[in-house]
């Protein structure tokens, strides 16, 4: 069995929609999941925006017009949807990701999610002090590997910005780590 590309995808997208959906989804899946995870942390609420994110893939994907790499629109959206679903859990619920970590030290979920060694368990904890926009750029770059102009693309802000933000991101997490 072949690997399918994105390129692959791309013939597809305006000839066999179904078929093309379906390729995102087993090809991008599991990225964008852990993608939405590292940004709303809670697994059922990255299930919901997960399902979400591929909900608005299939109203629109007639309308992507190869401007941007497929998987730059993936995670464009994706993030979109986590970042609505953070905003909608702290208007209902009062949970918002700064009060994450006390969340995370007296719930069960938290072994789930910290399931690794003690270096683990304080790299999360750092990032989770992050500010919104730190912690998306430096899980963006730092778990899902993706270049300045990837993330410009996906999150309508300049290389400088982003680079900015990354910097600021990895010296809190240093000092944090060292604290």
């Amino acid at each position: 069995m072949t690997k399918v590309t994105e390129d692959d995808i791309k013939k597809l997208l305006h000839t066999d929609a179904e078929k093309a959906f379906r390729m995102i989804v087993d090809l991008y899946g599991s990225k964008l999941y852990w993608h939405i995870r590292r940004i709303v942390i809670i697994h059922d609420d990255a299930d919901d925006a997960l399902q979400n994110t591929f909900i608005n893939v299939w109203k629109n994907l007639g309308a992507f017009r190869n401007e941007s790499s497929l998987y730059t629109w993936l995670y464009s959206i994706s993030t979109n949807e986590a970042l609505t679903l953070i905003r909608k859990r702290e208007k209902t619920s009062g949970i918002s990701l700064d009060g994450l970590e006390d969340y995370f030290s007296a719930s069960p979920e938290g072994s789930t999610w910290f399931d690794g060694e003690e270096a683990s368990v304080k790299l999360q904890n750092a990032i989770l002090k992050l500010p919104e926009k730190q912690r998306l750029v430096f899980n963006m770059k730092y778990f899902s590997d993706m270049s300045y102009e990837e993330m410009s693309q996906s999150l309508g802000t300049s290389v400088g910005a982003l680079k900015a933000s990354y910097h600021h991101a990895v010296k809190k997490i240093e000092q944090y780590l060292t604290d």
